[in-house]
């Protein structure tokens, strides 16, 4: 399985001439290959050139003979290779690197043509433009690319009951916060790059999207992927701005599947076996200090019914359990002492008394 879209640095000195010989070459040998122009004029010091493959493949290749080069290079000349194809074998041994990691003309350049032929190929993504840059490096990658907007456009991302314009409409207001854009590379690679549809690991990803903007809405600052000791990673640590990173929280996230997804035939069995998974791993072996946030997102209204009125223990304390609807509105119910104040992002149901 190829990853989320990333760079390849070739250092030297490049020319059309070179490109023709040692890129359009072999893949037009194996592929069927055209040369062509950019899209977008590309940066002062730069040209740029834009490949298209019979099967429908894509790349860039933008040069110089400056002395930009990427995060930990001296300098050029050199050029970079952006593609959702196979690699010429020209540039087998290159170095591969972030959009964050690449001078940011030759990121931002890059990012207007991949986003121009997004919106061509999936114009459905053009009102949602946060969403379309946050998740372009899987998007538009090589094994992805497919599997990964039909999680949006054909499943509502994991929403039950809900439209493609309804899911798509919530997490461009989810990731417009900006909450998470210096984290996106991360973030977005966590929707995978399979061919394959994978509806489970998929929606799971997207309970952290749902827990990061509640996070937000409570005031919190967020970083996601905190290594601790005991060698596993927390999704999030959640601080109060200003706070200097005193008395931080730690924040744990699991999404369990519905009932009629899943070997458990209730509600309240599903996410107790859900919450089981987590805490005899990476929660047992931190010993304390984490928050679990139980997102139900994926439940339909029958299953969530029965889960809000009992308000089962889930095997963890302090633990909150939610649901999140694409409006927005999140309602749940907590469990132990918890030390985040979620009432500005979550509707808390009292003891027992069934949601409205």
């Amino acid at each position: 399985m190829a990853r989320p879209l990333r760079f390849r640095y070739a250092p030297g000195r490049w020319s059309r001439d070179r490109l023709r010989s040692e890129v359009l070459q072999p893949l037009d040998d194996n592929l069927g290959a055209t040369m062509d122009g950019p899209w977008y004029r590309p940066p002062s010091g730069y040209d740029a050139v834009r490949f298209a493959m019979d099967n429908g493949d894509t790349a860039l290749f933008i040069w110089t003979d400056g002395d930009d080069g990427p995060d930990g290079v001296d300098g050029g000349p050199g050029g970079y290779w952006l593609g959702n194809t196979e690699t010429p074998s020209s540039l087998w041994r290159t170095e591969k690197y972030g959009f964050s990691e690449v001078p940011y003309p030759v990121s931002r350049w890059a990012e207007r043509e991949l986003l121009a032929q997004l919106r061509m190929e999936s114009p459905w993504l053009a009102p949602y433009d946060h969403l379309a840059w946050f998740f372009l490096p899987v998007f538009l990658s090589k094994d992805g690319r497919e599997s990964t907007r039909s999680f949006f456009i054909d499943h509502a991302a994991g929403f039950p009951n809900a439209t493609a314009e309804e899911a798509l409409q919530h997490y461009e207001d989810v990731l417009h916060t900006g909450a998470l854009d210096e984290y996106r590379e991360e973030m977005a690679g966590k929707l995978g790059t399979s061919e394959q549809l994978d509806l489970t690991r998929m929606t799971a990803a997207m309970g952290e999207f749902n827990v990061a903007k509640l996070l937000v809405e409570a005031g919190y600052e967020i970083t996601p992927e905190i290594e601790v000791t005991t060698g596993h990673s927390i999704d999030f640590r959640a601080d109060l701005p200003d706070n200097d990173g005193r008395d931080a929280i730690l924040v744990e996230v699991t999404r369990p599947l519905p009932p009629d997804r899943r070997a458990a035939n209730a509600a309240t069995t599903a996410i107790r076996e859900t919450v089981k998974t987590k805490t005899d791993g990476q929660l047992d072996a931190h010993a304390g200090g984490v928050v679990l946030l139980v997102d139900c997102s994926s439940f339909p209204d029958a299953d969530w019914q029965p889960i809000v009125a009992e308000q089962p223990e889930v095997g963890h304390r302090p633990a909150v359990v939610f649901r999140r609807r694409p409006d927005g509105t999140t309602t749940g119910y907590r469990t132990g002492r918890l030390p985040l104040s979620l009432d500005d992002a979550i509707e808390f149901i009292p003891d027992n008394e069934p949601a409205v």
